[in-house]
């Protein structure tokens, strides 16, 4: 457990804060592409400060500052014609990466892109969308960084499915195996899991032994500040970014990139879109109707009862926290080690920045353009040798990859 003044100060992010000053020294995901398709500016309500993207004179994408009244709500979203620019609010540059407008809202200079999969992939290979929660970011990217979790939050009862929709993804086998991920992870629920740190924050190994001498490895990163890239198949990788608002609701964005085959974006879009609101992205299934609670799925085919979208049963656990999770009553134990090393990690650039130092995670050292990656994936090896095989079995899904995925 952590006191009240430390929980305030690694999770409130407003522009005099400690931990927004942090999340100022990197670039920010603002909004869609999708979402200027229709209109020629969209609000952007971004750690805690109301702005608008909307062009300049000169007809280049910015991120102005908004006039907005004192009780607007946080994911409020008004008619673009009602919105009103303060000439006198900071302005912030934006630049578009694969379907996502980011903004950097820092006083320095804006650092360089790291060299991910998602950035380097070609656009046909990458798909983002977002989603709203009611929670605040930290609480949203500890989930991420929780390998245990799955194996609970997102048990499966059944291992097959009759249909090719939305969740079938979910269920792929395990690499070099007919064994679903689903049974993996229900029946052996409690992973061995080593942390490391790296250029760009930190690598999450969850190590699961079978039977004949085999462990099942999956490889899962922390990218600093509030990143996380996870396998979410053989074939695709999820980069999702926790984007606060404010201090009490964040935004989801991920760019889904496939090593394989182009993506269908029009089927990922509507299927995603079936379960959103436009146009604030925010999830049908909410606390107000229980999440679609379902007590007959729960008894026979999910852990939650709350369908197949293992987003929802995510948004349940970290909305069922509260707005800002109390960790003054938590005990963190043995399989948090990523969440205890990431705060250590966000606690030191805190100070950092606070002794005028710039000795910030992904910034310094190595260029963040040289930053490849990450190895995020999922493999059966031989238990005395998963490291290595771990590593192999990137290299050799980067081989076959028809764009250049070399690291």
């Amino acid at each position: 457990m952590i006191s009240q003044e430390l929980n305030d100060r690694i999770t409130r992010i407003g522009p005099s804060t400690p931990a927004g000053a942090v999340l100022r020294r990197y670039w920010q995901p603002a909004a869609l592409a999708d979402e200027l398709l229709v209109e020629d500016s969209v609000p952007v309500n971004l750690l805690g400060e109301r702005l608008a993207l909307v062009r300049n004179k000169t007809g280049q994408l910015v991120l102005a500052t908004r006039i907005a009244t004192d009780d607007e709500p946080s994911a409020f979203y008004p008619n673009t014609k009602d919105i009103v620019i303060d000439a006198d609010g900071p302005v912030y540059p934006v630049v578009k990466r694969q379907g996502l407008y980011f903004a950097y809202m820092g006083s320095s200079t804006p650092p360089k892109f790291p060299n991910f999969d998602c950035f380097r992939a070609p656009e046909s290979h990458v798909f983002a969308f977002k989603g709203l929660w009611e929670c605040n970011w930290l609480q949203a990217l500890e989930i991420g960084i929780d390998p245990a979790h799955a194996s609970f939050l997102h048990r499966f009862l059944e291992d097959e499915i009759s249909h090719d929709g939305y969740g079938k993804q979910f269920r792929d086998k395990a690499a070099h195996t007919d064994m679903p991920m689903t049974q993996i992870l229900r029946e052996y629920p409690r992973p061995n899991i080593d942390v490391e740190e790296t250029d760009f924050g930190l690598k999450i190994t969850a190590l699961r032994t079978l039977d004949d001498g085999l462990t099942h490895v999956r490889v899962t990163n922390q990218i600093f500040p509030e990143t996380i890239c996870i396998p979410m198949s053989r074939e695709m990788t999820i980069t999702q970014w926790h984007v606060p608002i404010d201090d009490e609701t964040c935004y989801w964005y991920t760019m889904f990139t496939s090593f394989q085959k182009p993506i269908d974006k029009d089927l990922m879009r509507e299927q995603r879109l079936k379960e959103h609101r436009l146009p604030d992205y925010a999830p049908l299934k909410n606390r107000d109707n229980n999440y679609h609670y379902d007590p007959a799925e729960q008894a026979s085919t999910t852990y939650t009862g709350m369908g197949l979208d293992i987003n929802v049963h995510d948004q349940w656990a970290v909305e069922g926290m509260g707005r800002i999770q109390d960790r003054t009553q938590e005990h963190l134990g043995r399989s948090d080690a990523a969440i205890i090393r990431y705060r250590r990690m966000l606690r030191a650039a805190i100070a950092s920045i606070e002794d005028g130092a710039e000795d910030l995670p992904m910034l310094n050292g190595t260029s963040p353009s040289e930053i490849t990656g990450p190895l995020s994936n999922d493999a059966i090896t031989k238990s005395d040798d998963w490291r290595n095989a771990s590593r192999l079995a990137d290299i050799a899904r980067r081989a076959e990859c028809p764009w250049d995925a070399t690291v």
